[in-house]
Parts: C-alpha cells; structure tokens; sequence
C-alpha cells in the first residue's frame, strides 16, 4: 500500500475507523479541558477587560486635563503679541514727543525673543506625557478588541476537539506573541505620563513663583519616593499585596542579569561548581515564585494553615455549611496504609483552640442530627460524618487527654 493511500495521520485508510472518529473519540477528555481552559481563559480576558476600562477612563480625564495646561503653557513658546504692540506704541509715543520737542529720536534695536528653558522643558514634559497618555488609550482600545476577538474565535466550533486544539492555539498564540507584557505596558504608560506631568509642572512655576514651585516639587518627590517603595516591596515579599508596572519590570531585568551572571559561571568557572537550577531560577515569573513561597513546607506556611483552618471553622455557623467539613476530618488523618500524622497538627489546633473547640462543634453537630428535624438521609448523612470525625480524630484525643493527665501528676 502506497503512501497515498493513507490518511493525513498516517492511519491506513482501509481501517474500520478514521482519524476523525478517533478524534470524536476523545471528546470527553478534550471536554474536560475545555471546562478548565474557558474557566482560565475567561478569567484571564475579563480582568484585562475590567483594567482596559478603568485605564480608558483615566486616561481620557487626564488627557484632557493635561490638554487645559498644554493651551497655557504653549503660549510661552512664542512671543506675546500684547507685548510687542505695547512696545511698538511706546515707541510712537516715544517719536511723537521727540518731534514736538525738535529732538531727535533714537528708536531703540529690536529686542530678539528668547524663549526660556523652563518653558522648553515644561512643553516637552507635557507633550510626552500627553502622547503617552493617548497612545495608553489606544493600546487599551486594541487590548478590549483584541480579548473580544479571542473569545469569539475559541467559541466558533461547537465540536470538543476542533474547540480544544483552537484554545490552546490561540493561548499559546498570546504567550508567543507576549500579549502579556504588552497588557502590562498600559499601566506602566499611564505611569510614566502622570510623573511627566508632575515635572513639567515644576518648571511652569519656576518662573512664576519659587514658593509654589517648591511645594508642587514636594509633593512630586513624596509621590516618586511612595511609588518606589511600592515597587520594589513585592520583590522583597512576595506575599506584599502592592505592586506597580515597574516592579514586573524591575524582576525581568533582575532575573536576565541572574541569568547571565549564571551562565558566566558556568562558562568560566570562577564561582566553584555552579547550581545545576540557575538556569531555571532565572526564569521564574512573580506568580511562580509566590506560588513556591506559599506551597514550600515551612513552619510559617504550617501557622497560616492553622489559621486558615480556624477561620473556617469559626465562619461555619450551621449544620449545612459545618457538615462537608467535618466529612473531610477523615481523609487528612487517614489514608489508604494507615495512619498519617503529618497533618495531625492542623487537628490537634483546631481541638485546642479555644474559640473553635472542634469536639464540641462535633457534639453539637449530633445533636442536632437527633433533634428530628432534619429530613431522613440529612440525618443520617449528619450522623456518618460525624462519628467517622471522631474515630478518625481518637488517638489524637487520647494523645490529648495523656498529656493533660501528665501536667497534673
């Protein structure tokens, strides 16, 4: 059989099936995929849509602020024409009165306009702002169509595997294309105008009046020093809710240079036996790194998880919300070979909190299963759940109670 005879796959077309029928066949995995991938994808769009907008607005009001003190501020780039007409008529009244007197009149030499740097400087500031200002509202324009089109071509197919594969073209589209950092330069624009335009407000009032100048350079500087901090914080703690366009900036060029330090390393040999994860390390975004932070074992990811549990414990307040956790007490403490006591401390914390007292909540739960209130299979659902929570949680209770007895001998 030739190669012709054969289908795109390389499936020979003399089977029973197609490689279109093993595609359909694959609709229930490529399903899944599909749930999980909308969940992520339409997550991603909405949060870029709801940004575009809140920067269209700002940048549309701040334009056209920017636009009242451009119309003033240009002005002193020529000469005023009020000026030149007063000194014209200063010299005809000037020749007039020469001539009445019999004198001679000397008219003086022209004067030459110059225009100062304080205005040059506060025009170019303003300018560059204002054009970054507009071209932010025109990257965010694009950015809203750009995630309408994306969404409109992954729902063209109604077919799960044509859906699937047009997904995870299109996403990957967007990770090689950088759509990403492009999204991130929207904020950092509007940043960088809105600075600008503080600047070129100091040298408007330079000339006018020092006083006012000074003030409006305070504040400039209280400004540009509160959003340093606020970038480089959330490259220190990863666990810091503040952040600017410029702290993703400032960890990209942080991890190239990590980069090339590594592979410098590597190459000559001056460092010892370099690390085998430099490479790696340095390609870690923000989120990868927060995510390790948070998920590496510790004994302060131990107390936020104690915390955490806690707080749900005290947010339940009835039986509906407080059941499903109870049912899942068992599988933290037991599995399939026994015993495992490495989450046995998240229970003995919420035993021994006093403000989540997890026996009695327990107690309490059986309770009011017993109160015949409840329908038939809640009770009995109430009922299971609970006593497998107090099989499950029996040895540390014994522990417990052991140790209480041994405080007071």
């Amino acid at each position: 059989m030739g190669d012709a005879e054969k289908g795109v796959h390389g499936f020979d077309s003399g089977l029973p099936f197609s490689p279109d029928d093993l595609d359909a066949s694959c609709d229930k995995l490529w399903s899944v995929y599909i749930s999980e991938a909308e969940k992520y994808d339409k997550a991603l769009v909405e949060s870029w849509r709801g940004d575009m907008d809140g920067m269209l607005i700002f940048a549309g009001l701040f334009s056209a602020s920017l636009t009242a003190f451009i119309i003033e501020s240009y002005k002193t780039l020529t000469p005023d024409s009020g000026n030149t007409t007063a000194a014209m008529l200063a010299q005809i009244s000037n020749q007039l009165a020469a001539s009445a007197s019999g004198t001679t009149f000397e008219a003086p030499p022209p004067v030459v306009f110059t225009v100062p740097a304080t205005s040059i400087i506060c025009n170019i500031l303003w300018f560059i702002s204002l054009g970054l200002s507009l071209s932010c509202a025109l990257i965010a324009t694009l950015v809203e169509q750009w995630a309408r089109d994306f969404v409109q071509k992954a729902d063209m197919r109604p077919a799960p595997v044509i859906r699937a594969r047009i997904f995870s073209y299109l996403y990957y589209g967007l990770k090689r294309f950088n759509m990403h950092a492009l999204v991130d330069l929207v904020p950092l624009l509007l940043h960088m105008s809105l600075v600008l335009f503080f600047a070129g407000l100091v040298a408007f009032l330079l000339p006018i009046n020092r006083t006012v100048m000074a003030v409006a350079a305070a504040l400039l500087g209280i400004v540009v020093a509160i959003y340093c901090v606020l970038t480089v914080l959330p490259l220190v703690y990863f666990d810091c809710p503040y952040r600017t366009p410029f702290s993703t900036v400032l960890w990209r060029t942080s991890q190239f240079w990590q980069r090339i330090y590594g592979l410098a390393a590597m190459r000559f040999g001056r460092f010892g036996r370099p690390r085998a994860s430099v490479g790696h390390a340095a390609e870690e975004t923000m989120v990868e790194v927060m995510i390790s932070q948070a998920t590496r074992p510790s004994k302060s990811r131990d107390k936020r998880d104690q915390h955490s549990l806690c707080w749900t414990m005290k947010s339940l307040v009835d039986g509906t919300e407080l059941e499903p956790f109870i049912a899942g007490i068992p599988d933290v403490l037991w599995g399939p070979k026994g015993r495992k006591d490495i989450h046995d401390h998240l229970i003995r914390t919420l035993l021994d909190d006093p403000d989540v007292r997890l026996g009695y909540r327990l107690l309490d739960l059986m309770r009011h299963a017993d109160s015949g209130l409840l329908a038939p299979d809640v009770e009995v659902r109430y009922k299971t759940s609970c006593l497998k929570a107090l099989w499950s949680i029996a040895p540390t209770l014994e522990s417990i109670a052991f140790t209480f007895t041994f405080r007071d001998l």
